[in-house]
């Protein structure tokens, strides 16, 4: 079997005990692989991202902010509640981590210790999208930047095989 692994992070300064960050770590994606749904803003379109697009675009998700609505069932990007700052493409996966802003937002660092990984997901949201044939029933994204992502209910993300945890 061939593993292929695409990274990027940044280093924070290690703050030992910092009351606001919570590490997260989790699977925001898959590429080369349809949507089980079609996301917002692709006009009823599932979608696939295209490893070379997700690889070309790591670094514009590195700094982005995770966000959340109350509800978990929607993007909110008003209402920033961490920041990535890893991302890894691992075989299918997107893999992302950073911190959670855990004093600011305890209640929900406290749902995602509480939650098992079959309830939560991640999904992204991106900017400056391609799709190489916008009349295909799956749109497949051959270029985007990443602009953030947002926690919510696995059964609302468009692909239902993301998740999150805190890491120890």
């Amino acid at each position: 079997m061939n593993i292929q692994v695409e990274s990027m992070a940044i280093e924070m300064p290690e703050v030992r005990n910092h009351p606001n960050r919570e590490h997260f770590k989790g699977i925001l994606t898959q590429v080369d692989v349809p949507s089980d749904k079609a996301p917002a803003g692709a006009r009823g379109h599932r979608v696939l991202l295209v490893r070379a697009a997700a690889e070309a675009a790591l670094a514009s998700l590195i700094g982005m902010g995770l966000d959340y609505a109350p509800s978990l069932d929607r993007h909110d990007v008003q209402r920033k509640i961490g920041v990535i700052t890893r991302a890894d493409i691992v075989g299918r996966n997107l893999e992302v981590g950073g911190y959670l802003f855990a004093r600011d937002f305890k209640a929900v660092v406290d749902e995602i210790r509480n939650s098992p990984r079959l309830v939560l997901g991640m999904s992204y949201e991106i900017a400056d999208a391609q799709v190489a044939d916008p009349r295909a029933d799956v749109w497949v994204l051959t270029r985007v930047t990443f602009t953030g992502a947002a926690l919510l209910r696995r059964d609302k993300a468009a692909y239902r095989n993301t998740w999150i945890e805190l890491e120890d």
